[in-house]
């Protein structure tokens, strides 16, 4: 039987913890190994479920991994394949981001159409218009993408809609193309502006990162690099949450303020208690929290990353809120869950409508995407009595040991198996 979490609620937590590497950053970060032949040091390596898929499937590629402590030294040498099959794919989409690393430096790729979380509908086709501008054949077969490309041209792309493993995929394709690519319209979350950091230290001539204009010189190859990932901002975000909403005294250390400004805003308006200082943020949470307004966007707006988590708490304030979804469909599947520790939530369509209550009780839930499974866990940390988590493989996907994390800060927090 798969593991879950038993949850003893009403702890008020305190204390000092640290968060880890990003999740979002490592991905793309591996990935970018198999754009040289020479050795990629990575620091500060999440150990999650989809860091170990994204290893094992560069290792299907030809790539040698090792493990350094907190780090990860890959080097592929040769490519042996440009099969990303679909077993690993369908278990995570961000396995996309190996077809442009593969299809600039191999001249083909073979990438199964991904899967990943069940939040909606997120096409690669943005991914495809893109490499198809860098000079890209493009065939979709058998549930296969399968690009060739003797060398990749530079080109001006305008991506449709902001998408931040498309900017990605293309950031790490256009590296190796021959000429100059403009990226109109890229995302600006602080995990393209980590790519784009060791991209350059591997040799790549990138402008514009952090802004929605990149430009990026083609290089005809790139060198090994050491890069250290950036902190992981939803982790981080999560955790203050956490002290927040159990009414505690939290600070969070090891997170770059920056990033995560756009919750600690809302959550001010919310009434949490925030300090904040270069590298940390001390949380104290309110008797009870004031009800707020929020609508999802790109970075740097509030991320769609912290929507469930941040609706947790609004279920518990005094009054009425709007949360607006406008990144992904079906990302409103921890409401249900949350009505059965008595949370009022009501959702039409891409809204919800959430009505404070004074307390949840504690309930037997089970998590349906990884976001969802820990707003789950916040709300069993708020909950009157037990609270049974089912599904936990979700929330090992992104969070590294949380329950351990939780538990050094006083929760009453156990995983079973």
């Amino acid at each position: 039987m798969p593991a879950w979490l038993e949850i003893d609620g009403g702890v008020p937590l305190r204390g000092q913890v640290a968060v880890s590497a990003a999740k979002n950053a490592a991905l793309p970060a591996l990935a970018a190994a198999l754009l040289t032949s020479e050795p990629v040091h990575l620091e500060n390596v999440p150990a999650l479920a989809d860091v170990a898929t994204m290893a094992g499937l560069l290792e299907t590629l030809g790539a040698s991994l090792a493990r350094d402590g907190a780090g990860m030294r890959v080097r592929v040498e040769r490519l042996r394949s440009d099969l990303a099959p679909y077993e690993l794919v369908s278990t995570m989409r961000a396995s996309v981001l190996v077809l442009g690393p593969l299809v600039a430096r191999h001249g083909s790729a073979r990438v199964a159409l991904p899967g990943g979380c069940a939040i909606g509908p997120r096409p690669i086709d943005q991914h495809l218009k893109g490499l198809a501008r860098l000079g890209a054949e493009i065939v979709i077969e058998n549930g296969y993408v399968i690009a060739r490309a003797s060398r990749l041209k530079g080109a001006r792309i305008t991506t449709d809609l902001v998408t931040v493993t498309g900017t990605e995929n293309l950031m790490m394709a256009a590296a190796l193309a021959e000429g100059t690519t403009l990226i109109e319209n890229a995302a600006r979350e602080p995990e393209v502006d980590d790519l784009a950091a060791l991209l350059t230290a591997m040799g790549a001539r990138i402008h514009g990162a952090g802004t929605t204009r990149l430009e990026i010189e083609g290089v005809p190859e790139l060198a090994g690099a050491t890069h250290r990932i950036v902190p992981d901002r939803i982790e981080a975000g999560t955790l203050i949450v956490a002290g927040a909403i159990t009414g505690g005294d939290v600070t969070v250390t090891g997170v770059v303020p920056d990033h995560v400004s756009a919750v600690l805003a809302k959550l001010e308006e919310c009434g949490v208690g925030l300090e904040v200082g270069p590298t940390w943020v001390r949380a104290r949470g309110p008797a009870r929290p004031q009800a707020a307004d929020v609508t999802t966007s790109p970075y740097p707006g509030f991320p769609t990353d912290m929507q469930a988590q941040l609706m947790t708490l609004l279920g518990l304030a005094d009054g009425q809120s709007r949360v607006t979804e406008t990144i992904f469909e079906n990302r409103f599947m921890h409401v249900a869950e949350l009505g059965r520790m008595g949370a009022r939530i009501e959702t039409d369509g891409a809204i919800a409508i959430v009505q404070g209550v004074p307390g949840y009780q504690g309930a037997p839930v089970m998590a349906s995407d990884l976001r969802a499974s820990a707003a789950l866990v916040l709300a069993g940390l708020a909950a009157r009595g037990r609270t049974t988590v089912a599904r936990v493989y979700h929330l090992d996907r992104g969070y590294e040991r949380l329950e351990a994390k939780l538990a050094a800060l006083g929760a009453r927090i156990e995983r079973r198996a």
